[in-house]
Formats: C-alpha cells, structure tokens, sequence
C-alpha cells in the first residue's frame, strides 16, 4: 500500500473503466507541438545493420536487432551500442557489434576498438545492468545461439559468458534484468523465441495463399531461462524452481521486469508471438505464479492472443499503476491494457483510440515519453512487414511501413498526420529496434532507431520546450519508483529493464511539466521499499538523486 502524500489529482482519474479528466490542453485539431528531425546525417551513426539477407527466405532473418543506450565510460552521456546480426551462411561470425562514443551536440565516434568489444555472433537484442554492483553498467547481448555477457571494467569489456554461465545455447529475443529475490543484486530473464536449424530451415509455408517462410506456428517453441545472480559473478539458472516452467512455453519476443501490482516484489511480463502473452507474480523468494489469464494480459479483449513484438509501459489512466501497451502483427490490432489496480488489467485499446489504426501495421519498438513537454505522455511505435513479397494487393498491407505517433489528447490519443512533425513521419522503413533517451542534454526525448539490413537513424526531438525534469538514481536502481507532483497533478514513472523491442533505453525517469508550472515534489521509491521526499524542485534540469 502506498502513503497518500498531500492533496493531489491525477492525470487522468478512472471511474469505472472511464478516464474522465487528463492534464494538458488539446491542441487545434489536426495540429501537433511535437518535432522530430532526423540528424543521423551529420551525427557520425554511420552503420547499417546484419540480419541475414534482403529479400529474406526464413524466419530467422527477418526479426532484425535492437540498440542500447549506456553510458559506458562514465562520463554522463548515454552512448550508442548495436549488438548486430550475421547471415545464414555464416551464423556465427557476423560482421560484428558496434559502440558509438557519444562526443556531445549529437556527435558520436566509433569507440568498437578502443572499446575493446569483439562480438561477432548472431546479435538480436540487449539489456544494460550493472551484474556485478562495480559501479560500470555491462551489456548482455541475445543471440540465435550462445548469448553474451559483455562486462564493462570501466569503459572497457570483457566477455564473461562462460565464467557467469549465462551462455543459454537458444535462439533468445529478449533479456531484462531485476532484483527478482531483493537480495540487492540483479537476475536476468531471457525471452526465447523458437528451435530453428539454420542448416535444414522448414519448408515454405502460405499466408494469404502466397508463398512465405514457414514459423513461428508450425516450429517448436523454446523455453525462456530465469538466471539467479549468486553475488560472486556467477549466475544459475532457477527456471525450474522458481516456477517459471510451470507454464507452456511461448514464442518469447519482449520481457519487462516491473513491479505490476505495487506489492514491492519485481514481476515478469513476457510478450509472445501468437501465443498467450504471461505474467508472472513475484511471490517472494524467487518464487512465481503465472497469473496472465487472470490478470486478463495473455489475450486481447475479443480472448485472442496476438503476436506481441513490442512493449510500452505507463500510467495512462493516471491511477498509479503501470498498464501494458503491445504492438503486434497486420490484420490485427495494437493492444492497451490498462491496469486497474486490483490486480487485472482491461483492454481499452479502442476508448483510447489506438485500434484500427494499426490495423495495416506490423509493429515493433515503442515508448511512451511526453515528447513535447506538456504534462502527459505521448506514443511513439515503429513498423515494418517480416514477409518481402507484401502488398497491399496480397497481403493488406506493404512491406515497408512508416512509424505511428500518437499525441495524448484529453481523455485519449490522437493519430499524428501533421507534417509540421516532420518529414521522418512520412518515411516507409522496415524498422525493429529503438531505443529512446536524451541524447544532446536539452531535456527532450531523441529516438535511436534500428531498420532491418539498413541504417541506423538519430532522430532529434526539436521540441525546445521548457517544463521538464529528469531524474536518475545513483546507483541506477531497476524496479524503482518514481511519482512527481506539480500543479496538483501527479505523474508516475517507472526505471526498469526490457521493453521496446529488444533494445535498451535510458534508465532514469523523464517528465514534462502541466503548463505553468516550474516546480515540482519528488518522490522516489527504491526497490527494497525505502522512500525518498524531495521537495521543490525547479524544472529543467537533469536531477541525480543518491540513495539514502
């Protein structure tokens, strides 16, 4: 139970299942106060990504990669790392990871070498935590086979895989740390995906009578892995005993560690493809209980399970709790459960105005962030078709997509056409990764995206809008809460681990201001419980609070 601090309202109060209030004012119809540029150009991001071939012929190619925000020297900017692919020809020796020195002004050299970084195996996605509590965060790479642990000495890595025994020996999608036992380390769950044999594929499959590469239906899942952090480098797997393979396994594609229903004890959400999405309550002890049917998060209001790619996490019924908002395949809806607080979740997808939109979409990475400053949060999804030959005419839907903004617009989203957004909206990609932090320190949210066998893009937000705060934890604390009171409006964020789609972004919590407002109460709740007050704290400005 958390303590009432003060008189406040929230940013949307839900009665019933209606939201009936929302800070911010609506802009004019049709009319948007977010900007975004795309600054890869002149940013130094130069690099194209590895995932097989174009045009793709198995499944294995076409999920594509994420990208991970981490401040690897320590220096207190966040700098760009992409785990990369290979091919099919030579699935264990890609052309290799890439990390991406932030200079400042939106410059970044590559810093690979001097990094010391050389990891060549089939990369899909990435979690940033600091294993060891050294004080340096290290990336943990998963890969189609062995995975890797990239532990960083303080701007330099070394691989641990072996000695930590998280190697996994599976196609893994997704990772995310927490401190799933508060034990004041940080365990590891990784999402698998499925068995595939890259030397004898499946035979070809149909979708919409064309012909396509077979999966995931049809392939045989993996089972995901929950790794025990032991506190002396070295990690067991706890699969079995902790209760995690009490349950079928999925086509795992997304995880998030969270705290879902506010007991103190980190819980695990794992999102699968085209099978019911899980959630498993932290019981204490490292012990879980599979509860998605009950909570009502494995399957989407009409009880069918979806093929969940990405994953968005926030407040936006303003009660305190985090709801799930999922992207998913064409000829199917994106879906929003919001979390009622009592321990089930509803799917309001459609009262918020994010259904039909997505029909034509295939959706990976997304975030909710206030992009321009205004006191709620906003949406941002990026898209792209997993089959070459898709068409309107055959399939509903093309092969290249563009990305989805949604504005908060009182008591729902509104669909952002507006070209005054800028032209990257406009811009058909077939994307899959994104990560999303402040990357030039003006206080707004920049998005680093990842297109499947195409380029990196540094996209700007140009917002230069006043009213923002944001807060980090020193340490970095996965699983802490934070809630920010201004203008009798409260707003609540979480820092943890997972999300988007198999990428990392920035671990502190970023607000916008209602307007008028310049000061703002902090609170600050840690993973083992204890609670932090700050009082008065002026608005644009990055805040490092330390743990008492």
């Amino acid at each position: 139970m958390r303590p009432r601090w003060g008189a406040f309202r929230s940013a949307g109060t839900l009665v019933g299942s209606c939201v009936l209030a929302s800070c911010g004012a609506e802009p004019a119809p049709g009319a948007t106060r977010i900007r975004f540029a795309d600054a890869t150009a002149e940013s130094g991001l130069d690099f194209v990504t590895t995932s097989g071939v174009t045009p793709a012929t198995q499944i294995l190619e076409v999920k594509g990669g994420g990208v991970a925000l981490i401040d690897h020297d320590d220096d207190g900017d966040l700098d760009v790392f992409v785990p990369n692919g290979a091919t099919l020809a030579a699935p264990e020796h890609g052309p290799g990871c890439r990390l991406f020195e932030n200079r400042g002004g939106l410059r970044f050299a590559d810093a690979t070498s001097a990094a010391e970084l050389s990891f060549h195996r089939w990369g899909i996605g990435v979690a940033v935590g600091d294993t060891d509590a050294d004080g340096h965060d290290d990336l943990y790479v998963t890969c189609y086979g062995k995975n890797a642990l990239l532990h960083n000495t303080g701007g330099r890595f070394e691989e641990l895989t072996d000695v930590a025994g998280v190697g996994g020996e599976a196609w893994s999608a997704a990772a995310a740390f927490g401190d799933l036992d508060r034990d004041g380390d940080l365990d590891l769950y990784v999402a698998n995906y499925l068995k595939f044999d890259s030397a004898h594929p499946p035979p070809t499959s149909f979708f919409k009578g064309a012909p396509v590469f077979t999966g995931p239906l049809g392939l045989e899942p993996e089972a995901d892995i929950l790794y025990e952090n032991l506190g002396d480098g070295t990690f067991r797997d706890s699969s079995e005993s902790s209760g995690c393979l009490a349950v079928a396994p999925g086509f795992g594609l997304g995880v998030v560690v969270l705290d879902f229903d506010e007991d103190g004890l980190q819980d695990i959400y794992v999102g699968n493809d085209s099978t019911p999405n899980v959630l498993f309550q932290n019981h204490g002890g490292l012990r879980f209980d599979e509860v998605g049917l009950r909570s009502g998060l494995a399957f989407n209001v009409d009880g069918s399970a979806q093929a969940t790619m990405g994953i968005g996490i926030a407040d936006v019924s303003g009660n305190g709790f985090p709801g799930v908002f999922t992207t998913n395949f064409s000829n199917d809806t994106n879906t929003l459960h919001v979390n009622r607080g009592d321990g089930f979740f509803d799917d309001l997808t459609r009262r918020y105005g994010l259904g039909m939109v997505s029909f034509p979409f295939v959706g990976w990475a997304t975030a909710f962030y206030d992009l321009e400053h205004d006191g709620d949060e906003d949406l941002l999804l990026f898209n792209g078709h997993v089959y070459p030959n898709a068409t309107l005419e055959r399939m509903d839907a093309t092969h290249a997509q563009v990305p989805l903004l949604f504005e908060r617009a009182g008591v729902s989203f509104r669909h952002v056409q507006d070209p005054r957004a800028g032209a990257w909206l406009a811009e058909a990609h077939c994307d899959r990764g994104a990560a999303f932090g402040d990357l030039d320190g003006d206080g707004d949210i920049d998005v680093v995206v990842s297109e499947l066998n195409g380029p990196l893009r540094l996209l700007r937000n140009e917002a230069n809008a006043p009213g923002w705060l944001m807060v980090e934890l020193a340490p970095t604390s996965l699983g802490s809460r934070i809630e920010l009171w201004a203008g009798g409006v409260r707003q609540t964020r979480w820092i943890y681990s997972g999300g988007s789609f198999v990428s990392a972004s920035a671990q502190y919590a970023h607000f916008g201001l209602p307007p008028g407002q310049s000061t703002a109460d902090v609170l600050v709740t840690w993973p083992d419980g204890t609670r932090q007050r700050i009082e008065g704290v002026a608005a644009n400005q990055h805040l490092v609070v330390h743990r008492p």
